[in-house]
């Protein structure tokens, strides 16, 4: 039925554009008086949560050369095999060169394009997380910087010797090790800048740097490794759990379903070909159980679980919720095991976050029903509930709601924000292990939030138009940026091509959300019935109850 859309334009002059009503910034939204108290119980902030300090995902080491190399090749050859074991084809790669706008890269075209080129306000200190002292001196022996502001925690002791890392004399901010410049790069409206060279750097880190220490990561459903580094970093590892053509079983739970570890990998470059910036930089990494894990772990309950199987594999499955044990060992071929590596953000010492609720949370229980799924209206309690009664904190949530509809992800329990920064700072979309399970299949509630409240960054919207043009195609984009990554190919083409499907979904909400705002404006009745035509086919289709807006 969405096809039908393009036939009804045709027959009026109503268009379905947002160009000219969604709005950049929220007004005063909330009505008189406040939502009663089972409301703002919901709304209210979670509390911190010490175990959150994490960033995402994990990578595993690969040699470094022939990197540009090979995926060029894999950009020349789209019908080539895959490497080893895992001779199936993908046409991911095909899809990339195909129609480029200019001749080289359609991600290099889409950064040059100007909805990509905007600058941000100019940054004070209160807007920058840390305010580094150039003057600082750097202790080897201790992992200590002698500053005001302390950037490295005193946690991070590492196992190495001091010829691993050994800086000398007095360091510029530039001679940090690339983990450290990401923690220094993050401010009041991103996590790191479009350009910055330091994310590649941090990405090629997180796949060539020696591990030193493994540990398992208290708290979650499912098994995650804490990784250090050679140079003192840390990421979070998330094995691989399943192939990249299994889908989640129709039967499943949300919350009972395994975590991808291409999932997180796939996050990352979505979230940045969004233009939003909140995903903390994750890479694939390859990681040799024996070797990289088991000989440098100090965990001894993780040592504990690693056997070798039947098949002479190496195998291991910790401790967790969920899916830890013998039946669910994570094992390797014989002894190489798929992972993601997500960069860390700053200790929790040093830079304290808010965990918040998320307001469209689900009920997370078999049979009961949120109270947003049962209450139409749900979006006008939340209006009126701080922080979303003023700011940019709404609109955060809908651009996250738009990021987890494309991936499918409907886990999206709580979200965190810098405390530095208060309710005028940017949502940090952390934990994206659970999208991408289905390609056949559009979850619709997830866009709910969009749906119910009627609000869309102008921005983000214009992106979305933007990427729903041939010549800067999602699906090619996606292509083209995630062939980067040491673990390529990441998505099969069926998630490829569910991104554009999904993204015209989303468009179409925009859209709607445009017409609810504007339908004081429709005067001329050939108008007001072709959006009524509109209203219909998209509660048919997707079940959005569009109709009372007219």
């Amino acid at each position: 039925m969405i096809d039908l859309l393009p036939k009804l334009e045709r027959h009026g002059n109503s268009g379905c554009s947002c160009s000219h009503t969604p709005s950049e910034e929220p007004q005063s939204w909330g009505k008189q008086g406040w939502p009663n108290k089972h409301t703002l119980r919901i709304l209210q902030d979670f509390s911190n949560e010490p175990s959150s300090n994490v960033s995402s995902h994990s990578l595993e080491r690969i040699p470094a050369t022939g990197d540009k190399t090979q995926a060029l090749k894999r950009l020349e050859h789209p019908g080539q095999q895959l490497r080893g074991d895992r001779k199936r084809q993908f046409m991911q790669d095909a899809a990339v060169t195909k129609n480029l706008p200019v001749k080289g890269s359609r991600l290099s075209a889409l950064y040059e394009h100007p909805l990509y080129r905007r600058a941000l306000p100019t940054l004070t200190d209160e807007d920058t997380l840390f305010n580094v002292n150039t003057d600082i001196r750097f202790d080897p022996k201790h992992l200590t910087v002698i500053s005001p502001v302390s950037l490295f925690s005193s946690s991070r002791t590492g196992e190495g010797t001091m010829e691993e890392f050994s800086p000398t004399g007095e360091l510029t901010a530039d001679s940090y090790p690339n983990w450290l410049r990401f923690h220094i790069g993050i401010n009041r409206y991103e996590l790191y800048s479009r350009h910055n060279p330091v994310i590649d750097a941090l990405l090629k880190d997180l796949i060539t740097q020696r591990i030193t220490s493994v540990a398992m990561k208290s708290g979650g459903t499912q098994l995650k490794l804490i990784m250090t580094f050679q140079n003192y970093g840390q990421a979070l590892f998330k094995p691989m759990k399943q192939t990249r053509e299994q889908e989640t079983p129709p039967d499943f739970f949300y919350f009972s379903d395994f975590e991808r570890h291409n999932a997180e990998i796939a996050a990352f470059h979505l979230d940045k070909i969004l233009d939003f910036r909140r995903v903390p930089p994750v890479a694939g990494r390859l990681v040799n159980m024996t070797k990289e894990i088991r000989d440098v772990t100090r965990d001894k309950k993780l040592w504990r679980t690693f056997f070798i199987s039947p098949a002479n594999n190496v195998c291991f499955y910790g401790e967790c919720s969920y899916y830890c044990s013998t039946e669910h060992a994570l094992c390797g071929k014989p002894d190489q095991i798929e992972g993601s590596l997500a960069a860390f953000l700053p200790d929790l010492a040093l830079a304290k976050r808010k965990t918040w609720r998320n307001p469209w949370r689900r009920s997370y229980h078999k049979r009961k029903k949120a109270e947003w799924e049962v209450d139409p209206d749900y979006c006008e309690e939340v209006k009126q509930t701080p922080p979303y009664d003023s700011g940019t904190r709404l609109l955060d949530i809908m651009d996250m709601t738009i990021f987890d509809f494309l991936m499918g992800n409907m886990d999206r329990h709580h979200y965190e924000t810098f405390e530095k920064f208060g309710n005028e700072t940017f949502i940090i979309h952390l934990d994206n292990g659970r999208g991408f399970g289905k390609h056949s299949h559009d979850e619709m509630s997830i866009l709910v939030p969009l749906t119910q409240c009627c609000r869309v960054r102008k921005s983000t919207h214009l992106r979305l138009q933007l990427l729903a043009k041939e010549e800067y195609k999602l699906s090619m984009l996606m292509a083209e940026s995630l062939v980067r990554d040491r673990l390529s190919p990441i998505l099969i083409q069926p998630h490829l091509d569910a991104m554009d499907r999904r993204l015209r979904h989303v468009s179409v909400s925009c859209s709607f959300a445009a017409l609810c705002l504007a339908k004081s404006h429709l005067s001329d009745l050939s108008n007001v019935n072709i959006l009524l035509h509109y209203l219909t086919v998209i509660s048919m289709t997707a079940n959005l109850q569009f109709l009372k807006c007219v």
